[in-house]
């Protein structure tokens, strides 16, 4: 960790625990700055808050009372969580005290060089992905960010001999002064998150913030097959490097003629790719760009894109039984990611497993992506939606009660080449917590099965 001065005796302020709250509340105390942590939840029932206190830094929870702004605080971290129109936020705002975000903290004391991912869709996977390739060749690159491990705490303890792979989310992004990675990825942009941006621009501006400080020494990974990606390709001062399915761009990587190449140097085939799907090949190439820029081996390259088996919950391939094959989508919950998942099967050989809470819409969409399924098991409160949306396509469709029963059903019914796909399109909370409480149900009704 870089020894910097900059919170040196100044007062700052924590807002939002969780887990970057917490590991950024340490880290200030580290660096010498007098922290003060505000989180909403009452004292007794908040663990970190607790743990934080006996380290000998000041908490005050239970909600968020706007007169502790009066302190003369030279900054904020805030949760990235919380939106810039929450109370403290906007006092934050009319006192004129910086806000940062807890990416901004790690950049600062990073002697690693960073490669950032964001985008809509795909962050996870393309940072796991470019993760394991730079680790297959012998590097040491390290997960951080909005993939579940703090980046300042990850920073913390990297080494210049390290590369941290941060993924990033808009949220985390509209919090950056400084922040700079050495190479960044755009994988995509769709909408999302509206409600906490209020309009589609402003959430594409908050993700475009990636390339912000970058300069002509730094490289940005852009997905060409968007449109408004390519467009905006001349307003950053990195050297963009594209990555596309359809066409050549001589600059980056590209498919053609089945298979993958970057700038004219064969890479792999297409069809060696362990994950299925067009986006998957989108991740591959884009993970393949930031390899070559960080002068990895095409063995390491392709040792990792034929094996890798996926993020869990994320198309995450769980193997065979009586050779039929499972996926875990269960983090499809809304019908575009299940759209994505089904574009990366053969439906006459696919069991689709769907159901959930929806948001109030209906499921016509799916239509055309579904049609010619081997057939559906539906669980939940859609399952009656999604039921009528197969019957009109004369798709064989069972009810099953959740996600473990419709799993044995499906694999009951199911034959030999066959394959048996979790991706619900709906959310989980009918009948789960989360979506990973559904994969991991999935997985354990999977694992549970008997060879035929």
């Amino acid at each position: 960790m870089k020894t910097i001065t900059n919170f040196e005796n100044k007062k700052v302020l924590v807002l939002g625990l969780a887990k970057s709250g917490e590991s950024a509340a340490r880290v200030l105390n580290q660096l010498g700055a007098i922290v003060t942590v505000n989180d909403g939840k009452p004292f007794d029932e908040n663990p970190a808050a607790q743990d934080l206190l006996a380290e000998g830094i000041k908490v005050v929870t239970g909600g968020h009372p706007l007169d502790l702004l009066e302190e003369d605080f030279s900054v904020m971290v805030k949760n990235p969580g919380i939106p810039y129109d929450n109370a403290m936020v906007e006092r934050a705002t009319a006192l004129k005290i910086p806000i940062i975000t807890e990416v901004e903290l790690a950049f600062l004391i990073s002697e690693s060089p960073i490669v950032g991912i964001t985008g809509t869709n795909g962050k996870t996977t393309t940072t796991t992905l470019i993760a394991d390739i730079l680790n297959a060749d012998g590097k040491v690159a390290k997960l951080s960010g909005n993939i579940g491990f703090p980046a300042s705490d990850v920073a913390s303890k990297s080494t210049v001999d390290e590369t941290l792979i941060m993924e990033l989310s808009s949220f985390q992004l509209m919090g950056i002064e400084t922040f700079r990675p050495k190479i960044a990825v755009i994988t995509n942009l769709f909408s999302a998150h509206l409600d906490y941006h209020g309009s589609q621009d402003n959430y594409e501006a908050a993700k475009w913030r990636i390339q912000e400080n970058m300069t002509a020494d730094d490289f940005l990974v852009l997905n060409f097959n968007q449109a408004k990606l390519r467009n905006k390709a001349g307003e950053t001062a990195a050297q963009v490097v594209p990555f596309s399915t359809t066409e050549i761009v001589e600059k980056g990587a590209y498919v053609a003629d089945g298979n993958i190449y970057f700038k004219a140097e064969k890479i792999m085939a297409v069809s060696d790719l362990s994950l299925p799907g067009e986006h998957n090949v989108e991740n591959a190439l884009a993970a393949i760009c930031v390899a070559k820029l960080s002068d990895v081996s095409n063995a390491a390259i392709t040792r990792v894109l034929t094996t890798f088996s996926g993020v869990k919950h994320r198309l995450q391939y769980l193997g065979q039984k009586s050779h039929i094959k499972f996926y875990n989508d269960s983090k499809a919950t809304n019908i575009l990611a299940t759209q994505k998942a089904l574009s990366g099967f053969d439906n006459r050989t696919l069991w689709l497993l769907a159901g959930g809470l929806d948001r109030g819409n209906g499921f016509d969409e799916l239509a055309a992506d579904i049609a010619d399924l081997k057939g559906m098991v539906v669980f939940g409160e859609t399952a009656p939606k999604l039921r009528a949306l197969a019957e009109s396509l004369e798709i064989p469709v069972f009810d099953s009660e959740n996600v473990a029963t419709a799993s044995r059903l499906a694999y009951s019914k199911a034959e030999t080449g066959d394959t048996v796909l979790l991706s619900p399109a709906n959310a989980s909370w009918d009948q789960y917590k989360t979506f990973e409480q559904r994969g991991d149900l999935f997985i354990d009704a999977f694992t549970g099965l008997e060879e035929k």
